[in-house]
């Protein structure tokens, strides 16, 4: 296993002087990938058991804004841009997995989860040393932003979604999508608020490049 090791490392070297500006793209590209996947997995787990702790109470309380009634494919539901639908089974009772309690298991999940990406990306992917508190600010705005947009979209699909398969899956779906569309958005947001290597440029409206 050393020899196989060393072997990758020297052919990383080799490729890594060849081709300086690809080598640092496939680096950042498969940290970044590396790291997104682990806190998506760490969003699932919140996704799928928070609402469960949380309670039917929570999941029975009706949070959401704006208000849009909407029918599609034969199911009735609010979009919104903040909230989620109560859900109810064939029965008309209250289901785990929507309400007051899926937002803020939703949120607290996908807050956490930028918590533990912020410094694995600043210090890893990109191996930034710019002001950290403005790399934060611009990340923290990104984030929210980011957030209602994919809220909004998930607000469509989510309600038809929950009529048809199963919370487990469900919560895949959620979790995915709106990871594929973080993901891809973020790295570029990355590639702009984290100047590797340098404390100068756009590191800080306030810092002079060197």
């Amino acid at each position: 296993m050393r020899a196989i090791a060393d072997a990758l490392r020297r052919a990383w070297e080799r490729f890594a002087d060849k081709y300086p500006r690809l080598s640092k793209w496939v680096y950042q590209i498969f940290f970044f990938v590396a790291f997104s996947i682990g806190v998506t997995v760490f969003q699932y787990l919140v996704f799928t058991f928070m609402p469960g702790m949380l309670g039917i109470g929570l999941a029975g309380t009706e949070f959401m804004w704006p208000q849009v009634p909407i029918e599609l494919f034969g199911v009735e539901f609010t979009w919104s841009i903040l909230g989620y639908n109560v859900l109810y089974d064939t029965e008309g009772a209250v289901m785990i997995g929507g309400g007051l309690g899926y937002f803020i298991s939703y949120e607290t999940g996908a807050f956490l989860a930028q918590c533990i990406n912020f410094p694995l990306q600043r210090n890893i992917t990109f191996k930034s040393h710019g002001n950290v508190a403005w790399q934060g600010m611009w990340y923290f705005i990104a984030w929210v932003l980011i957030s209602l947009i994919c809220n909004s979209i998930n607000n469509l699909w989510m309600p038809i979604a929950a009529a048809y398969v199963a919370p487990a899956v469900y919560n895949l779906l959620v979790t995915f999508i709106t990871g594929g569309v973080s993901m891809t958005i973020f790295f570029f947001v990355f590639k702009i608020i984290f100047p590797e290597g340098e404390q100068g440029k756009a590191a800080s409206p306030t810092t002079p490049a060197r």
